[in-house]
């Protein structure tokens, strides 16, 4: 069984709208910070398009190597929402009308409107576990350790909070932000100093534009509220030292 401090995701965006720019993808950080709340740790994350063998292909590769897969997008009610079918596919399950699903949908329509296209949307796994849509009624769905949930951002999250009793989580992840007024080369060996001695600490630094002036923003993350107070006294010294300035702390 795998160790409850470490727990894995993936995230799979599908939409050729994402690939080509269309569509700017914003669902990624939703996902990866609800997760990393839950103390589930994003390893990977991948953009594919609405093809249906990539999708299999891509599903069934992740879905082996991590405990949770999250998708995002084409469960709707167009021609290229091939999502729903293609995990029925990847798990050799039929493929067809949900009846909880359909039922949800027909109750939420007014008498006349739930037509062929907003039928579709009850259409997925068979033997499926819905994941409730508080927003627009169409709901997303899971079979197993793979979750299926719509492209938009805002249905997106809002029906994620539903989940959070289905998942076996970890500690939760933390995090800290210094940001400061300098240059990376100006902190890199200092900071490779404090990383190398404190492997149990993700430390990134990340390039920022303020005020007409360059700066860096250091991010530690750690399940260790401890270890990041020990990260951030050392590189708070190492600063001082050089005398760069410390902007704001997050």
């Amino acid at each position: 069984m795998t160790n409850k401090k470490e727990i894995s995701a993936a995230i799979i965006i599908i939409g050729n709208e994402v690939l080509s720019g269309r569509t700017k993808d914003l669902n990624t950080s939703t996902l990866a910070t609800w997760l990393n709340s839950l103390g589930i740790s994003v390893g990977e994350v991948r953009v594919i398009p609405d093809i249906e063998k990539t999708i299999i292909d891509t599903v069934n590769e992740l879905r082996v190597k991590y405990n949770y897969v999250f998708t995002t997008g084409g469960i709707g009610p167009t021609h290229d929402d091939i999502t729903a079918e293609s995990i029925s596919k990847a798990f050799s399950i039929e493929y067809g009308f949900h009846k909880e699903a359909f039922a949800i949908l027909e109750k939420y329509y007014e008498p006349g409107n739930f037509n062929d296209g907003r039928q579709k949307m009850a259409k997925m796994p068979v033997s499926a576990n819905l994941i409730l849509n508080p927003t627009s009624g169409a709901p997303g769905f899971y079979v197993e350790n793979v979750f299926s949930l719509p492209g938009v951002p805002s249905i997106l999250k809002a029906m994620i909070g539903g989940l959070g009793n289905v998942l076996v989580g970890g500690d939760p992840i933390l995090s800290k932000t210094i940001n400061l007024m300098t240059y990376e080369s100006e902190i890199a060996s200092s900071l490779t100093d404090v990383q190398n001695n404190n492997q149990d600490v993700e430390i990134g630094s990340y390039p920022f534009f303020r005020q007409g002036k360059l700066g860096v923003s250091i991010v530690l993350r750690s399940k260790n509220q401890d270890k990041i107070d020990l990260c951030s006294s050392l590189i708070l010294n190492f600063v001082k030292e050089k005398n760069i300035k410390v902007v704001e702390l997050e």
